[in-house]
């Protein structure tokens, strides 16, 4: 796999970088958002590690360029891996196109062996986000309580999407047939008022709805927080 990693920390990228060689992989790094944007138009890559704020200005520089690079190639993965939840352009980058984005957090990665799967993962095109990304992203933007339209094995079929199931999948988890599941998912992305179009993916954005209320609900006292660590992962 051949991997563009954009990060101004020397250390962080030079440890980026010779983790994922070690695994095999070509990694190209570089320190600044204009030179990931040329490296992405002058190479065939697979994915793109891109902190949200570099040089110049140090605000939203790599989200940016991120948004940039998922408009003009849908199929490249993006992972931004940031010390900051950034709400400006985040959302429309996780909703828009086919998948692919991952949004994790630097100082809550505790397992390598979950991080190369998750690398992995963005890169054929499924998701991975970090469920406080997720409660932060999503906090003010939150519904009153879209899941309770959705019947129980909707919810059953919503919750094997958001762990990476395909139809055919979930099909065989639940003993149904892939008509069945096509149907619960449609009447899912109905009942969520997911409208489709050409550059929003339904199935990403309804399994970011139901982490938002997970995220929310785990938060509550007695359960297992976001501060768990876990990923969401889909795709």
């Amino acid at each position: 796999m051949r991997i563009v990693i954009a990060e101004d920390s020397t250390l962080l990228r030079e440890g980026l970088t010779r983790l994922l060689t070690d695994e095999g992989h070509e990694v190209t790094a570089v320190g600044t958002a204009i030179e990931l944007l040329h490296e992405i138009d002058s190479t065939t890559t697979d994915l793109a590690i891109v902190d949200v704020r570099m040089p110049p200005t140090h605000s939203t520089e790599g989200l940016d360029a991120a948004r940039i690079m998922k408009a003009r190639y849908p199929d490249l993965g993006v992972l931004v891996l940031s010390q900051y939840v950034e709400q400006r352009n985040a959302i429309e980058l996780i909703t828009a196109g086919r998948g692919g984005i991952g949004y994790l957090l630097k100082d809550r990665i505790a397992d390598i062996d979950a991080f190369l799967a998750d690398l992995n993962r963005i890169a054929t095109g499924g998701t991975a986000f970090d469920p406080e990304v997720i409660r932060q992203l999503f906090a003010q933007q939150r519904q009153a309580r879209p899941l309770a339209a959705l019947s129980p094995r909707e919810l059953d079929v919503l919750g094997l999407l958001s762990q990476g199931f395909t139809n055919s999948g979930i099909a065989e988890k639940l003993s149904l047939s892939v008509s069945a599941v096509e149907k619960h998912v449609n009447a899912i992305f109905t009942k969520l008022e997911l409208v489709k179009d050409s550059t929003h993916s339904q199935r990403v954005r309804a399994v970011l709805i139901y982490l938002e209320q997970n995220a929310s609900s785990a938060a509550s006292p007695g359960r297992p927080g976001p501060e768990d660590g876990r990923r969401y992962a889909a795709g």
